[in-house]
């Protein structure tokens, strides 16, 4: 039996909102297995399922580059959010981005290719700021999006300057239309994006572990009610459609016009597009997602110096 720590306890709350003696016994019944307990509580109705499981903390920004048929978004994290607001800290995202364009996109490739400022890797150049700046930051993530003939749409939200701030999203958009039309829906449907942060963009894309998580909550939801076997089945494959109805782009309610769903929205498009338009890819970064910074108390902090 793993032993129940008041730290797991208070970590399990916050992640979930139940109760204290709800979270103490939820990791007890699930030998201290985080995940699961969230599963435990959600199956008992006693945590939200879109509760979040981790809580977003870290600093820095998101900074998108594109030309046409590509783009890219790279999230560049430091300590505090006075130095995202620095000029230099803002030049060095928007040149990173810029420079991850013309690579595979991945961390290890953005971080080896030559800054032109600089004459050095990438990776060496935010070294050498850290140490101008002052404070530690890191190249975190980065991910393009291509296509051969169509766009790739992008959307910053509340953005700081021009292709910064700390929601960027990308749409790859297949399609021999009009561009300009093109890059319009795609534009929406990056807000969209923005807004859902769907899972997929097809029901039967969705992971499958995912999936099976929700069915398993379900299926424990469902026996409580003391229905027969064959009524449960019924109802865990209809909530299941639901779950997908919700987590997939394609079939959710579209944010700018909820009679629509975005695949029907897309659908539309294509009229003054002038072709059939294929949605290809995704991509949502929220700046600092599923990392968790220590939370310190100031004023406590304030007292202690100030008594020496």
């Amino acid at each position: 039996m793993a032993e129940i720590t008041a730290a797991m306890v208070k970590e399990l709350r916050e992640k979930t909102g139940a109760g204290m003696m709800d979270c103490k016994k939820a990791l007890a019944e699930t030998n201290g297995d985080m995940e699961a307990a969230i599963d435990w509580l959600r199956a008992k109705g006693i945590a939200k399922a879109d509760k979040k499981s981790g809580r977003t903390a870290a600093e820095g920004l998101i900074g998108i580059a594109s030309a046409g048929t590509r783009a890219v978004a790279v999230e560049i994290n430091s300590e505090t959010d006075f130095v995202a607001r620095n000029d230099a800290f803002q030049g060095l995202v928007r040149g990173v981005a810029e420079v991850a364009l013309s690579t595979s996109g991945s961390v290890e490739a953005i971080g080896a290719a030559n800054y032109p400022a600089t004459g050095k890797p990438v990776a060496d150049t935010i070294k050498d700021a850290v140490a101008t700046i002052g404070e530690n930051m890191n190249l975190r993530r980065a991910a393009l999006l291509s296509v051969e003939d169509g766009v790739v749409a992008t959307y910053i939200h509340n953005a700081v300057t021009d292709g910064l701030g700390k929601l960027g999203v990308l749409v790859a958009l297949k399609s021999t239309g009009n561009k300009d039309a093109l890059n319009a829906i795609g534009k929406q449907v990056a807000m969209h994006v923005a807004a859902t942060a769907p899972l997929a963009i097809r029901a039967e894309e969705v992971d499958p572990a995912v999936a099976e998580r929700e069915r398993n909550v379900f299926i424990e939801q469902s026996r409580a009610s003391g229905k027969p076997d064959n009524i449960i089945e019924k109802m865990v494959e209809g909530r299941m459609r639901k779950f997908f109805e919700e987590v997939a782009l394609l079939s959710q309610a579209f944010v700018i016009n909820p009679d629509l769903t975005v695949g029907a929205a897309v659908k539309a498009a294509e009229k003054e597009v002038g072709a059939p338009i294929e949605v290809t890819g995704m991509v949502r970064l929220l700046l600092g997602e599923g990392v968790e910074k220590e939370e310190t108390d100031f004023a406590a902090e304030v007292a202690a110096a100030v008594k020496g």
